[in-house]
Protein backbone atom coordinates (compact mmCIF):
# COMPACT_ATOMS: atom_id res chain seq x y z
CA UNK A 1 0.00 0.00 0.00
CA UNK A 2 0.74 3.40 -0.82
CA UNK A 3 0.67 5.95 1.47
CA UNK A 4 -0.29 9.66 0.12
CA UNK A 5 -0.39 12.52 2.79
CA UNK A 6 -3.15 14.94 3.32
CA UNK A 7 -2.17 19.19 3.31
CA UNK A 8 -4.08 21.99 4.31
CA UNK A 9 -3.89 24.81 2.47
CA UNK A 10 -1.44 26.13 5.71
CA UNK A 11 1.06 23.79 5.49
CA UNK A 12 -0.26 21.57 7.70
CA UNK A 13 -0.29 18.01 7.46
CA UNK A 14 -3.54 16.09 8.30
CA UNK A 15 -3.92 12.29 7.60
CA UNK A 16 -2.34 10.07 4.93
CA UNK A 17 -4.75 8.21 2.69
CA UNK A 18 -3.91 4.39 1.96
CA UNK A 19 -3.54 3.72 -1.87
CA UNK A 20 -3.52 0.31 -3.62
CA UNK A 21 -0.50 -0.10 -5.80
CA UNK A 22 -3.14 -2.58 -7.81
CA UNK A 23 -5.49 0.35 -8.66
CA UNK A 24 -3.06 1.90 -10.95
CA UNK A 25 -1.20 -1.28 -12.41
CA UNK A 26 0.79 -2.62 -9.68
CA UNK A 27 4.25 -2.16 -11.80
CA UNK A 28 5.57 0.75 -14.13
CA UNK A 29 5.43 -0.10 -17.49
CA UNK A 30 8.46 1.78 -18.70
CA UNK A 31 8.27 1.44 -22.44
CA UNK A 32 4.16 2.02 -22.51
CA UNK A 33 5.04 5.18 -20.83
CA UNK A 34 7.74 6.48 -23.21
CA UNK A 35 5.51 5.42 -26.57
CA UNK A 36 2.55 7.61 -24.44
CA UNK A 37 5.03 10.61 -23.87
CA UNK A 38 6.05 10.22 -27.36
CA UNK A 39 2.50 10.42 -28.50
CA UNK A 40 2.15 13.27 -26.70
CA UNK A 41 4.69 15.45 -28.38
CA UNK A 42 4.55 14.15 -31.27
CA UNK A 43 1.00 15.22 -30.81
CA UNK A 44 1.85 18.90 -30.21
CA UNK A 45 3.65 19.43 -33.52
CA UNK A 46 2.81 21.84 -35.72
CA UNK A 47 4.22 19.84 -38.70
CA UNK A 48 3.91 23.69 -40.74
CA UNK A 49 7.55 23.56 -42.04
CA UNK A 50 7.28 23.68 -45.56
CA UNK A 51 9.60 24.70 -48.49
CA UNK A 52 9.14 25.46 -52.45
CA UNK A 53 10.25 22.36 -54.94
CA UNK A 54 11.35 23.31 -58.39
CA UNK A 55 7.80 23.20 -59.73
CA UNK A 56 6.67 25.68 -57.31
CA UNK A 57 8.76 28.75 -58.29
CA UNK A 58 7.67 30.84 -60.64
CA UNK A 59 9.38 30.84 -63.72
CA UNK A 60 9.85 29.62 -67.09
CA UNK A 61 10.62 26.27 -67.99
CA UNK A 62 12.55 25.96 -70.81
CA UNK A 63 17.04 26.38 -70.88
CA UNK A 64 18.83 29.40 -70.14
CA UNK A 65 21.14 28.56 -73.36
CA UNK A 66 21.80 25.88 -75.73
CA UNK A 67 23.22 22.65 -74.36
CA UNK A 68 26.38 22.27 -76.43
CA UNK A 69 28.75 25.17 -78.72
CA UNK A 70 28.97 27.72 -75.75
CA UNK A 71 31.93 26.70 -74.31
CA UNK A 72 30.27 26.92 -71.00
CA UNK A 73 28.62 24.40 -68.62
CA UNK A 74 25.42 22.90 -69.69
CA UNK A 75 22.70 24.80 -67.54
CA UNK A 76 18.72 24.47 -67.18
CA UNK A 77 16.04 26.39 -66.50
CA UNK A 78 16.32 29.12 -64.27
CA UNK A 79 14.05 27.03 -61.59
CA UNK A 80 16.19 24.66 -60.86
CA UNK A 81 17.89 23.84 -57.35
CA UNK A 82 21.36 24.64 -58.00
CA UNK A 83 20.60 28.44 -58.78
CA UNK A 84 19.91 31.14 -57.17
CA UNK A 85 16.27 31.85 -56.34
CA UNK A 86 15.49 28.38 -58.20
CA UNK A 87 13.55 25.75 -55.97
CA UNK A 88 14.97 23.21 -53.14
CA UNK A 89 15.87 20.06 -53.94
CA UNK A 90 13.73 17.24 -52.25
CA UNK A 91 11.61 19.67 -50.27
CA UNK A 92 9.96 20.01 -47.27
CA UNK A 93 6.05 19.54 -47.36
CA UNK A 94 3.76 20.60 -44.77
CA UNK A 95 2.86 17.13 -42.95
CA UNK A 96 0.90 15.98 -39.45
CA UNK A 97 2.46 13.80 -37.09
CA UNK A 98 -0.14 12.86 -35.21
CA UNK A 99 0.00 9.31 -33.62
CA UNK A 100 -3.36 6.98 -32.56
CA UNK A 101 -3.12 4.90 -29.40
CA UNK A 102 -5.44 2.93 -28.16
CA UNK A 103 -7.61 3.82 -25.38
CA UNK A 104 -6.63 0.74 -22.77
CA UNK A 105 -2.74 1.43 -23.69
CA UNK A 106 -3.43 5.24 -22.92
CA UNK A 107 -5.35 4.81 -20.16
CA UNK A 108 -2.31 1.92 -18.58
CA UNK A 109 -0.07 4.68 -19.53
CA UNK A 110 -1.32 7.21 -17.07
CA UNK A 111 -1.65 4.73 -14.49
CA UNK A 112 1.84 3.76 -14.94
CA UNK A 113 2.77 7.46 -14.82
CA UNK A 114 0.76 8.43 -12.05
CA UNK A 115 2.62 5.23 -9.88
CA UNK A 116 5.82 6.12 -10.97
CA UNK A 117 4.92 9.38 -9.53
CA UNK A 118 3.62 7.95 -6.57
CA UNK A 119 6.63 5.53 -6.44
CA UNK A 120 8.70 8.68 -6.03
CA UNK A 121 6.80 10.19 -3.10
CA UNK A 122 6.16 13.16 -5.45
CA UNK A 123 2.37 13.30 -5.04
CA UNK A 124 0.35 14.81 -2.81
CA UNK A 125 -3.46 16.07 -1.59
CA UNK A 126 -5.04 19.35 -0.55
CA UNK A 127 -7.78 18.78 1.73
CA UNK A 128 -9.74 21.79 0.12
CA UNK A 129 -9.28 24.80 -2.33
CA UNK A 130 -11.62 27.37 -2.38
CA UNK A 131 -11.40 30.70 -4.46
CA UNK A 132 -13.58 32.98 -4.51
CA UNK A 133 -12.36 35.21 -6.70
CA UNK A 134 -9.19 35.39 -8.92
CA UNK A 135 -6.47 36.36 -7.07
CA UNK A 136 -2.81 35.00 -7.69
CA UNK A 137 -1.76 35.30 -3.99
CA UNK A 138 -4.41 32.86 -2.83
CA UNK A 139 -2.94 29.69 -4.74
CA UNK A 140 0.93 31.11 -4.24
CA UNK A 141 0.45 31.12 -0.67
CA UNK A 142 -0.49 27.32 -1.10
CA UNK A 143 1.98 26.67 -2.76
CA UNK A 144 4.33 28.01 -0.84
CA UNK A 145 2.88 26.43 2.53
CA UNK A 146 3.62 23.20 0.71
CA UNK A 147 7.55 24.42 -0.29
CA UNK A 148 6.71 23.91 -3.93
CA UNK A 149 9.94 25.55 -5.36
CA UNK A 150 9.62 23.92 -8.73
CA UNK A 151 7.80 22.97 -11.96
CA UNK A 152 4.09 21.63 -10.69
CA UNK A 153 0.86 20.07 -11.76
CA UNK A 154 -2.29 21.40 -9.58
CA UNK A 155 -5.34 19.00 -10.40
CA UNK A 156 -8.74 19.47 -10.14
CA UNK A 157 -11.81 17.66 -9.87
CA UNK A 158 -13.39 19.90 -12.71
CA UNK A 159 -13.19 23.08 -14.08
CA UNK A 160 -12.53 25.50 -11.93
CA UNK A 161 -12.07 29.14 -13.93
CA UNK A 162 -11.41 31.40 -10.54
CA UNK A 163 -8.45 28.85 -10.01
CA UNK A 164 -7.49 28.92 -13.37
CA UNK A 165 -7.32 32.41 -13.34
CA UNK A 166 -5.59 32.37 -10.14
CA UNK A 167 -2.89 30.13 -11.54
CA UNK A 168 -1.96 31.68 -14.80
CA UNK A 169 0.84 34.20 -13.80
CA UNK A 170 2.78 31.45 -11.57
CA UNK A 171 5.57 30.16 -13.61
CA UNK A 172 5.78 26.73 -14.19
CA UNK A 173 2.32 25.75 -12.78
CA UNK A 174 -0.09 23.89 -15.09
CA UNK A 175 -3.86 22.92 -13.80
CA UNK A 176 -5.66 20.42 -15.17
CA UNK A 177 -8.87 18.72 -14.67
CA UNK A 178 -8.13 15.39 -13.35
CA UNK A 179 -10.33 13.99 -16.66
CA UNK A 180 -7.64 15.87 -18.93
CA UNK A 181 -4.63 14.79 -17.60
CA UNK A 182 -2.30 12.39 -19.77
CA UNK A 183 1.28 10.81 -18.92
CA UNK A 184 3.20 13.93 -19.98
CA UNK A 185 1.60 16.58 -17.93
CA UNK A 186 2.03 13.72 -14.77
CA UNK A 187 5.57 13.45 -15.53
CA UNK A 188 6.69 16.91 -16.03
CA UNK A 189 6.81 18.62 -12.78
CA UNK A 190 8.74 17.86 -9.63
CA UNK A 191 5.42 18.02 -7.68
CA UNK A 192 1.85 16.63 -8.63
CA UNK A 193 -1.02 18.14 -5.98
CA UNK A 194 -4.66 17.23 -6.08
CA UNK A 195 -7.62 18.18 -4.65
CA UNK A 196 -8.99 16.03 -1.98
CA UNK A 197 -11.93 15.78 -4.75
CA UNK A 198 -9.79 14.79 -8.04
CA UNK A 199 -7.63 12.72 -5.81
CA UNK A 200 -11.20 11.01 -4.98
CA UNK A 201 -12.40 11.13 -8.72
CA UNK A 202 -9.40 9.18 -9.74
CA UNK A 203 -9.37 6.65 -6.90
CA UNK A 204 -13.15 6.14 -7.72
CA UNK A 205 -12.53 5.55 -11.50
CA UNK A 206 -9.93 3.08 -11.20
CA UNK A 207 -11.95 1.36 -8.53
CA UNK A 208 -15.16 0.48 -11.14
Amino acid sequence: MLEIPVYSPEGEKLESLQVDEALFGSRVRRELLRLAVLRVENNRRAGTAATKSRGMVAGSTKKLYRQKGTGRARMGPKRTHIRRGGGVAFAKEARSFRQGMPRKARRAALDSALLARMLDGRVCVLSTLEVAEPRTKVVAGVLRALEVNGPCLLSTAGRDENVWKSSRNIPRLRVRPVADLNPWEVLWPKRVIFTKDAFEALIAARSQ
